[in-house]
C-alpha cells in the first residue's frame, strides 16, 4: 500500500509491481465490508485518521504564522497591512472549501459503497471543476484588491501594502483551490499521511521563498544571503509560490493513487447529476464560509478605527488562535471520511457512534491546545512582533478566547459529521445564526466600551453558544440520512 515516495497509507491497496499486502488491521476496509467494529477499534481508527490530518491543518496555519512573523520584523505598519486583509483572504480561501466538501463527501460515500470506478471519475471531475472555480474567484479578488483597504477604513499608510498582498493572494487562488481539493480527495480515500507530509514541505518552502523575497540582501556570518527586498509583497509571493509547487505535487500524488488515480481505459466523463450533487453539497459550505468570513471582515472594519496597534494585535492573536483550533479541523477531516464512508456502506450501527467519538476527541484535543495556548500566549505573540504594545494587547485578547476553545472544537467536528452525512446545510444555518445573531451584535455593543478586548469577549461568548448549539443538534440526530433513520 505504498502511494508516493515510500509513504504508507490506510485504506488503499496497491497494484502492479512491488505490491504490498494489506495490513490485517485495515479498519477502513472492515468498515466498508460491513464487519463489526468494537468501540476500541472505532477509537483507534479515528485516531489513525485524525493525527495526520491534525498535522496537515497545523501546517496550513503555520504558513500564516511564518508570514506574520517575518513581516513583523519590518515594523507595525507592515504587520497591520497583512492583518487588515487577513479576514478577506480567509473569505476567499474559505470559498475554495465548497467544492472540496462537495466532491470529498461524494468520493468517500462512493468508496464506502464499493464503487471505486465512480469515485475515480469524481476525482477527475473535481479537479477540472475546482480549477475553473479557482479562476473565477481569482478574477473577483483581483478586481476588488485595489479598493479593499480603503473600504475597510484603513490608514492610508498601510493601504498600498495591503492591496498588493491581497492581489497576489487572489491570483494564486486557482492553485490554492487545487491544493485544498487534492488534500480533501486523498483524505476521503483514507490517505491522511501524504497530504500531511506535503503540507509540512509547503511550510519549509514558504520559509525559503519568504527569506529570499521579503528582505534585502544581507550578510549571515561568512555567507551572503540574496534578497529581493519586496517586504509585504514578498510575503505574498513566497506564500503563492509554495502553494503552487505543492498543489502540483499533490495533484500528481492524487492521479497516481492506487484507489483514486488514473487507469487505462477510464476516460473522464462529465456526469451532470454528479456535478449538481457536488454543488448542492458544497453550496451550503460556500454560504457558510461567506457568512463566517464576511462577519470577520465586518469585525475588522469595526476594529480598524482603533488604530494600527489594535489591528496588528488582533491579526496576530487571530493567527495564534488558529494554532489552537486547527487541530479541531484535523479531526473534522477524519469525521468527514469516517461518516462519509459509513453512510456509503450503509453502516447505521457506526454513523452515530463515530459521530460522537470524533466530536469528543476534537473537544479533548482542543482542551489541551487551549491550556497550552494560555500558558504560551506571551511567547507566541512575541514571536510575531517585537512591538511591546502589540504583544501586550495580543496576549490579553488571546487569553480571553481560550476558555471557549473546547466548545469551539465541538462545533468544528460536528460540522464535519453533518457534512459527511450529506447534511452540510444544517451546519451553515447554525453558523449563520451564531455569527451574525450573537458575535456581530455583541461586538457592536462591547467594542465602544472595551476596545479590542470587547471584540474578543464577544467572540468567546459566541463560540460557547455555537458549540452548545451544535452538540444539541448532534444529539437530536436530525442530520442522519433518511435511509439510516
Amino acid at each position: 500500500m505504498t502511494l508516493w515516495g515510500g509513504v504508507y497509507i490506510i485504506g488503499e491497496q496497491t497494484h502492479g509491481k512491488g505490491r504490498k499486502h494489506m495490513a490485517k488491521q485495515d479498519l477502513l476496509l472492515e468498515l466498508r465490508e460491513g464487519r463489526p467494529l468494537a468501540l476500541r477499534q472505532q477509537t483507534a481508527l479515528t485516531l489513525q485518521l485524525s493525527f495526520p490530518a491534525i498535522l496537515a491543518q497545523i501546517s496550513s496555519i503555520v504558513m500564516q504564522y511564518i508570514d506574520a512573523a517575518m513581516v513583523g520584523q519590518l515594523g507595525r505598519d507592515a504587520s497591520a497591512a497583512i492583518g487588515l486583509v487577513a479576514s478577506s483572504t480567509w473569505l476567499f480561501g474559505g470559498l475554495c472549501r465548497a467544492l472540496v466538501v462537495g466532491f470529498s463527501v461524494m468520493v468517500a460515500q462512493r468508496i464506502g459503497a464499493g464503487e471505486e470506478k465512480d469515485a475515480r471519475n469524481l476525482v477527475k471531475q473535481g479537479l477540472c471543476a475546482g480549477f475553473a472555480f479557482g479562476l473565477l474567484i481569482a478574477a473577483v479578488g483581483g478586481a476588488i484588491a485595489g479598493g479593499l483597504p480603503h473600504w475597510l477604513h484603513a490608514d492610508s499608510a498601510i493601504c498600498p501594502g495591503a492591496s498588493s498582498y491581497f492581489l497576489i493572494f487572489a491570483l494564486s487562488l486557482p492553485f490554492v483551490q487545487l491544493n485544498r481539493l487534492a488534500v480533501g480527495l486523498l483524505q476521503a480515500g483514507g490517505n491522511m499521511r501524504t497530504p500531511s507530509i506535503l503540507l509540512v514541505l509547503m511550510c519549509g518552502l514558504d520559509v525559503v521563498f519568504n527569506s529570499l523575497l521579503i528582505f534585502p540582501t544581507r550578510q549571515l556570518g561568512a555567507f551572503t544571503l540574496p534578497g529581493a527586498d519586496l517586504g509585504v509583497t514578498g510575503a505574498a509571493l513566497g506564500t503563492a509560490l509554495s502553494e503552487t509547487v505543492v498543489a502540483i505535487i499533490l495533484c500528481i500524488c492524487l492521479l497516481r493513487s492506487p484507489m483514486l488515480g488514473l487507469r487505462k481505459g477510464e476516460r473522464l466523463r462529465f456526469v451532470p447529476v454528479q456535478l449538481r450533487r457536488a454543488v448542492r453539497l458544497g453550496a451550503p459550505v460556500a454560504i457558510e464560509q461567506a457568512v463566517m468570513s464576511s462577519a470577520q471582515v465586518v469585525t475588522t472594519r469595526i476594529i480598524a478605527p482603533l488604530g494600527t496597534v489594535a489591528i496588528a494585535a488582533n491579526s496576530f492573536a487571530v493567527t495564534a488562535e488558529a494554532l489552537c483550533y486547527m487541530p479541531g479541523y484535523g479531526v473534522q477531516s477524519a469525521a468527514v471520511t469516517l461518516i462519509g464512508q459509513s453512510v456509503g456502506a450503509k453502516r447505521k450501527d457506526l454513523v452515530t457512534r463515530l459521530g460522537w467519538v470524533t466530536v469528543l476527541l476534537g473537544m479533548g484535543v482542543m482542551l489541551v491546545a487551549s491550556a497550552l495556548m494560555y500558558a504560551l500566549a506571551p511567547w507566541i505573540i512575541g514571536m510575531l512582533s517585537p512591538d511591546r504594545q502589540v504583544v501586550l494587547l495580543g496576549t490579553q485578547v488571546l487569553r480571553i478566547v481560550v476558555f471557549s476553545e473546547p466548545l469551539f472544537g465541538a462545533s468544528i467536528v460536528t460540522a464535519g459529521v453533518f457534512q459527511g452525512a450529506g447534511s452540510s446545510l444544517l451546519s451553515s444555518v447554525l453558523n449563520f445564526v451564531s455569527m451574525w445573531g450573537v458575535r456581530i451584535t455583541l461586538t457592536l455593543l462591547l467594542v465602544p466600551h472595551w476596545g479590542l478586548r470587547g471584540a474578543w469577549i464577544a467572540m468567546c461568548i459566541e463560540l460557547c453558544f455555537r458549540g452548545s448549539l451544535f452538540l444539541f443538534f448532534l444529539w437530536r440526530k436530525r442530520w442522519l440520512p433518511r435511509e439510516l433513520v
